[in-house]
C-alpha cells in the first residue's frame, strides 16, 4: 500500500520530522524565507497532507492540489484558512489549541507588569545615564495589586490568565465573552460584565479573542473613549482586532496611560509606525507562545494531526467550522 505523501512548508524541529517519517512519504521547505505561493503550489500537486504555519491558504492553491485532505497550521489562530475555500474542496484543516495556554498567559501577565511599572521605560533611563538621583514622580508607575483586569475573550488563555491575575495578583477581574462562563466565574471568582462596563470600569484590558469578520475592528476609537485615562490596554491577540489607527490617537493623546503589545496590524512592523517612538508602549514581535518547550510541543501536536488525517484516523483538532467534514 503506498504511503501518504505530505508536504512540511516550514522547518519543525528533527523529533518531529523522523515522527512523521514513520508515516508518510515527504518532501520539505528548506529556506530561511516563508514560501511564496507559487512554490507551494508546485510542490502540492500530489500531496495528501501540508504542514504550514499561518501560510495563507486559499481557493487558487486548493483548486492546483487535486490530492490534499488536510492542511495541518502549527498555531490556535487560523485566520489565514479560507474556510469556504477548504470547505468547498473538502479539505480540512487542524490547528493546536491548548498546548500553548500557560505560555501565552504568562506573557499577558509580563507585559501587565512591564507596562504598569514601565520596566522597558526605566531600563532605557538607567542605560542611558540618566540615573543620577532618586527618581522623581513622573516616573511613578502603576499598581498591579488590588487593581482591576478586564478580560476581552474569555477562552482557554483568557481563563490562565484570569486564574494568575487573581491568585497572583489580588485583581478583581471582569470579563466579557460572547458566552457567559459560569463554571469559571464560580472556579474563579470573576465576574461577568457588559462591553461597555468593562471598558469603563478596568485599570487594564486585555484582548484575547480569535480574529474573524466579528472582531475585526472591535476595539476602535469609541472603545477607546470610552476607558479611564488611567487605563493601560493589552493586545496578544491579532493586530486586526483593534484600529491601529485608534489606539496610536488614544496613546499619543493620553485618552489612555500605555499599552503592552505583541501583535499589529501589518507584521513585522513597519519601522515607520508611531508606536515604535512612543514610551508608553511596550511592543514585542508576535511571541506569546514562543518558548524551546512550547513550539516543540505544538508542532508535534500539529505532526500528529497531519498524520491522523491522511491516514483515515480520527483527528482531534479540527477548526469547529469544518468538523462535519470529518
Amino acid at each position: 500500500m503506498d504511503r501518504p505523501r505530505v508536504f512540511i512548508a516550514r522547518s519543525v524541529p528533527k523529533k518531529v520530522e523522523e515522527f512523521i517519517a514513520k508515516y508518510c512519504d515527504y518532501e520539505k521547505w528548506n529556506f530561511e524565507e516563508d514560501i511564496s505561493e507559487e512554490e507551494l503550489v508546485k510542490n502540492l500537486k500530489d500531496m495528501d497532507g501540508l504542514l504550514i504555519s499561518g501560510t495563507q491558504i486559499n481557493d487558487r492553491i486548493l483548486e492546483q492540489s487535486p490530492k490534499l485532505k488536510v492542511v495541518s497550521d502549527i498555531s490556535v489562530g487560523y485566520d489565514n484558512f479560507d474556510l469556504n475555500a477548504m470547505r468547498k474542496r473538502k479539505v480540512i484543516g487542524t490547528n493546536t489549541p491548548f498546548v500553548l495556554n500557560e505560555t501565552v498567559s504568562d506573557l499577558v501577565i509580563a507585559l501587565i507588569l512591564s507596562t504598569a511599572r514601565r520596566v522597558t521605560e526605566l531600563d532605557s533611563y538607567v542605560k542611558e545615564g540618566k540615573w543620577n538621583k532618586d527618581i522623581g514622580s513622573e516616573l511613578f508607575g502603576t499598581d498591579v495589586n488590588h487593581s482591576t483586569l478586564g478580560i476581552i475573550g474569555m477562552g482557554r488563555i483568557g481563563e490562565c490568565v484570569a486564574r494568575k491575575a487573581k491568585f497572583g495578583f489580588d485583581m478583581d477581574v471582569l470579563y466579557y465573552n460572547r458566552n457567559r462562563r459560569l463554571d469559571v466565574e464560580d472556579k474563579l471568582g470573576v465576574r461577568y460584565a457588559d462591553f461597555d462596563c468593562l471598558l469603563r470600569n478596568s485599570d487594564f484590558i486585555s484582548v484575547m479573542v480569535p480574529y474573524n469578520r466579528k472582531t475585526y475592528h472591535m476595539i476602535d476609537y469609541r472603545e477607546f473613549g470610552m476607558m479611564k485615562r488611567s487605563a493601560i490596554f493589552i493586545n496578544t491577540s491579532r493586530g486586526k482586532t483593534i484600529n491601529e489607527k485608534a489606539l496610536i490617537d488614544a496613546l499619543s493623546s493620553r485618552k489612555i496611560l500605555a499599552a503592552g503589545l505583541d501583535v499589529y496590524d501589518t507584521e513585522p512592523i513597519n519601522f515607520k509606525n508611531p508606536l515604535l517612538k512612543m514610551t508608553n508602549v511596550i511592543t514585542l514581535p508576535h511571541v506569546g507562545s514562543a518558548t524551546s518547550k512550547t513550539r516543540f510541543n505544538m508542532a508535534m501536536l500539529a505532526a500528529e494531526n497531519l498524520v491522523k488525517a491522511v491516514l483515515g484516523s480520527t483527528v482531534p483538532n479540527v477548526v469547529p467550522e469544518l468538523k462535519d467534514l470529518v
